[in-house]
């Protein structure tokens, strides 16, 4: 299949929104298809792998992420992620964080290779569509709204960032 890329401005700055960006932890915070993470890396480095719940396509599976490469001076973010179920079908996922006047200029481009034949002839089509569509502009507003500072008010025990 053909990559398809997104790109969005936001408010937030570029490395709140890096730092948004690779903080496993908090990806259901934004990413409205990972319902929660399920392993975190001991490390954020290139070979490290993490693995989160998501919820599409009317199902929940496992996918499990490879970061290829990090670069917190350029806000480059790129990854492999594959269902945890053994099938040879995988996406991957690069992210660039640059600055523009209104505050981020956020890149996502995805490129899904769908290796057997029902994620070829169907599901990857559906879910390139539906990546397109809805998923990724909701995530990357949503991105940008966690991003921003947040007031200790809001988030008891927390100090202001």
């Amino acid at each position: 299949m053909a990559a398809a890329s997104a790109t969005a401005v936001v408010a937030a700055s570029p490395d709140a929104v890096f730092r948004t960006l690779t903080h496993l932890a908090q990806l259901p915070e934004w990413n409205g298809a990972i319902t929660r993470v399920l392993e975190l890396p001991p490390e954020l480095v290139p070979g490290a792998e993490w693995v989160v719940e998501l919820h599409a396509l009317g199902q929940t599976w496992p996918s499990r992420s490879r970061l290829e490469v990090i670069d917190p001076v350029t806000r480059r973010f790129e990854y492999r992620a594959w269902t945890d179920d053994g099938n040879p079908s995988y996406a991957r996922w690069s992210w660039t964080v640059d600055e523009d006047p209104s505050g981020s200029r956020v890149n996502v481009t995805w490129d899904l290779h769908p290796a057997t034949f029902w994620r070829r002839v169907l599901l990857a089509r559906i879910r390139a569509r539906q990546l397109a569509r809805t998923e990724i502009p909701t995530s990357l507003r949503a991105l940008g709204l966690a991003a921003l500072p947040r007031r200790s008010a809001d988030y008891p025990g927390r100090p202001p960032e």
